[in-house]
């Protein structure tokens, strides 16, 4: 039986508004396996990066619970929270938010520095995540100087860097044109097969959608369809 790497159960978040209580997520009952790739989708408003910040335990659920790799969300620390955060997530923002006075080689290694890995180790796993996005040759490079593929490539580097089990990414193709959207998703498609990490998008991207092994309709806080998708070629 294959691994659940994430379980909601009758997950609800609220939040208030004004003198009441807006329900985001109503009643979310969902499951992941490990190395799926599937994408939470439906309009702006829907609810999908209220859940991707609660899978990610940057937030909790207001009712039910979200498992993420057998913890909890609800019932972790802010440190457990950030450790967990720290070892097994990586996440993968529309915004790149690279830091612009370190070099791309820095803004990947800077993860690797939070687990407190040996000047060693971070050498070998940052030069093979830029191997893994094909720029190697730009580690010395600042941000100002890349394109917005470059930047964004440089993001799926820092979030692959210390081989999560998990990456999630919300709309993370949005600032980006077609050809480069393109690159980018064949690129965390072979990363998926290739190393078996659990990719969650939140989307409303049709681009994004044709990747997707799973697509989860959300509409007003509600999962309306969850649907199985038929495999994608990442290697055309």
């Amino acid at each position: 039986m294959a691994e659940k790497i994430i379980v909601t159960e009758n997950l609800v978040k609220r939040f208030p508004v004004g003198e009441g209580l807006f329900t985001a997520l109503d009643n979310i009952n969902l499951s992941f396996e490990k190395g799926e790739f599937s994408g939470i989708v439906g309009p702006s408003g829907s609810g999908k990066t209220t859940l991707l910040n609660i899978l990610g335990s940057l937030d909790s659920p207001t009712e039910g619970t979200a498992t993420v790799m057998g913890k909890r969300i609800s019932s972790l620390s802010h440190k457990e929270a950030a450790q967990l955060r720290n070892l097994h997530i990586g996440f993968i923002f529309q915004v790149y938010n690279l830091l612009p006075v370190y070099t791309v080689y820095e803004n990947v290694e800077f993860a690797l520095i939070l687990q407190n890995r040996s000047a060693t180790e971070r050498k070998k796993a940052v030069m093979e995540a830029l191997e893994w996005v094909g720029l190697e040759n730009m580690a010395n490079k600042r941000p100002s100087k890349l394109s917005g593929g470059e930047g964004q490539r440089v993001a799926i580097a820092r979030a692959m860097v210390k081989r999560p089990e998990l990456v999630l990414a919300d709309e993370p193709t949005a600032n980006l044109d077609a050809k480069n959207a393109h690159v980018i998703l064949k690129m965390m498609k072979k990363l998926n097969e290739e190393l078996k990490t659990t990719f969650l998008f939140s989307t409303h991207d049709e681009k994004v959608m044709a990747y997707m092994n799973r697509l989860i309709h959300l509409e007003d806080g509600k999962v309306a369809k969850d649907e199985r998708m038929k495999k994608v070629n990442s290697k055309k």
